[in-house]
């Protein structure tokens, strides 16, 4: 394995839990297997590790983006990554409420539904 790749999928265990990084490129097809390698080198290898910007503000970023884009699935994914990288509950429900503005009722709404459901698959994973 390559560094970028070991330091990719270190991100992604970070953000996304051991099982679920682990998983993804375990189970990943040999159609789809190309693509995750690229993924983990590049983006999460390369990318989510510069200096320039901490992974919690990357995370601000890429949910904004994913938000104005409508990426509901990632959408959710990424508030899980988020609150990992430090982002508050309230952090996230302001930039929903700040991308109804910017982005639209529909992309805020698409968001909105996503983030909700990312926090009560947080809430209900949590020890009791």
């Amino acid at each position: 394995m390559s560094d970028l790749f070991e330091k990719g999928m270190q991100v992604r265990r970070d953000m996304f839990g051991p099982e679920l990084a682990e998983l993804a490129v375990a189970n990943a097809s040999d159609f789809a297997k190309p693509f995750h390698d690229i993924m983990t080198r590049y983006c999460f290898g390369e990318t989510w590790n510069r200096e320039g910007m901490g992974r919690r503000d990357r995370s601000l970023a890429t949910l904004s983006m994913l938000i104005a884009m409508g990426k509901e699935v990632e959408i959710k994914m990424h508030v899980k990554g988020g609150i990992a990288n430090g982002l508050t509950v309230d952090e996230i429900r302001e930039l929903v409420l700040h991308a109804m503005i910017y982005c639209g009722v529909p992309a805020s709404f698409t968001a909105l539904r996503a983030a909700e459901a990312a926090l009560a698959e947080l809430d209900a994973a949590k020890p009791a």
